[in-house]
């Protein structure tokens, strides 16, 4: 794998370990001050849906199920028992925290428990693009605000819910996986972060052959490594408790591996009817490529001066700083792996009933962000950030910046 990022064997100078103290305290300092936006922006707004919370507290007592539903969508009702459709891992996620301070307390402490989760990211984030060889702390600053607040993490973060939770872990185990494929790239690791993801976001899934290629792919001594089998096999190992566990979940729920509640969730009247035509189809792909690429709000004479329907805007309005991801080389086989990782991911969510409603942004676009992000790593480290790139990211910085504002006044 041509990586920008093999370590040097000679011994670390002075000079490099000042460095080292730098970037350690700009990329905590950033980290920080996402935290603060995030929670500024989130702590008036209720979801009022911490399905995560209260399954974490049912895994802890041996459940599977919830007493009670949070709202009439979003549920699978089966007698008394109320199943939660969306990939369990976020709840996992969470055991400790509600074991120790119980479900209620979660979920008056979500806005603050998002915030440091979408923090967490911007932290890996800022950890990914040095791993990528972009060595200069402006424009890692730069590419961390276009990944922390010139995507829809910022809207979801603000937002919170189920849906939204599921999102925020996604993207940390994922980034935490790109961090390690550019890294020591071991194979246990990546099967386990995998997983995580998957169990985060089912598109993620998708992903799992660019991990796997990482671990056949390294290059060493100039040369390719003799195929490895037990690699591979340790991969695959760390992605089989995950695959498992959703086969088992799946299975004690509702009978069958293969159905995780999607199908069976309850939905209003305009989701039901597309539900209906399949849950994924070609049928959806028009309406999802729209919302993801061509969708525009209304324009107005009086302030804010547009009005977005709440069910996308085109990514070219929200993260058009994500463009610079042209700029990469693509000559290079980690770059056409990457940019393949990103359609593969995004796929199944273009075929998808649902949309992403309610939204500002087409917020399924968040499980392939992180391979974008890279490719825009790299090519930054390739020819540097253009002022051209700076602008495109303050234009989507402003824009998602608006969308606060919308997450309180958009219904």
């Amino acid at each position: 794998m041509d990586s920008p990022t093999d370590p040097s064997p000679v011994a670390a100078s002075p000079g490099s370990e000042r460095r080292t103290v730098v970037v350690v305290a700009v990329g905590l300092a950033m980290t920080l001050v996402a935290f603060a936006i995030y929670a500024l922006s989130s702590f008036r707004f209720d979801a009022g849906h911490p399905d995560f919370f209260y399954l974490a507290d049912a895994f802890l007592h041996g459940r599977t199920w919830l007493d009670h539903a949070f709202g009439p969508y979003d549920a699978v009702i089966v007698g008394a028992r109320v199943y939660v459709p969306f990939a369990p891992f976020p709840a996992i996620a969470v055991m400790p925290l509600v074991a120790l301070i119980g479900p209620a307390a979660a979920d008056r402490w979500e806005q603050i428990i998002g915030a440091a989760i979408a923090a967490i990211d911007v932290g890996l984030c800022w950890w990914l693009v040095g791993r990528l060889g972009v060595r200069s702390l402006g424009s890692r600053l730069w590419l961390v605000a276009l990944f922390g607040f010139s995507t829809a993490l910022w809207w979801v973060t603000t937002r919170g819910g189920v849906w939204h939770t599921g999102h925020e872990v996604a993207l940390m185990v994922t980034l935490a996986a790109l961090i390690e494929a550019l890294g020591r790239r071991r194979p246990l690791i990546l099967g386990l972060l995998l997983g995580a993801a998957f169990l985060s976001r089912a598109p993620l899934a998708f992903a799992a052959p660019f991990f796997a290629w990482v671990v056949i792919d390294a290059e060493e001594g100039g040369g390719p490594r003799t195929w490895p089998w037990a690699d591979l096999a340790i991969y695959a190992i760390g992605v089989s408790p995950a695959v498992l566990f959703a086969l088992w979940y799946n299975a004690v729920r509702f009978g069958s591996p293969l159905e995780s509640g999607y199908a069976l969730a309850s939905l209003p009247a305009f989701l039901e009817a597309q539900r209906h035509i399949g849950l994924f189809s070609t049928a959806h792909l028009g309406m999802n490529l729209d919302l993801l690429l061509a969708h525009l709000p209304t324009f107005s004479s009086t302030p804010p001066f547009f009005r977005p329907d709440g069910l996308g805007l085109s990514i070219f309005i929200t993260s058009p700083g994500l463009l610079l991801a042209v700029r990469a080389d693509w000559r290079s086989r980690i770059v056409v792996a990457l940019a393949l990782t990103t359609v593969a991911v995004i796929v199944p969510s273009l075929l998808y009933y649902g949309g992403g409603w309610l939204q500002y942004g087409y917020r399924y676009a968040l499980d392939s962000i992180p391979f974008v992000i890279a490719l825009v790593g790299l090519a930054v480290a390739r020819t540097g950030l253009p002022a051209w790139g700076k602008l495109l990211i303050v234009f989507g910085v402003a824009v998602n910046l608006l969308g606060v504002y919308w997450a309180y006044n958009l219904t």
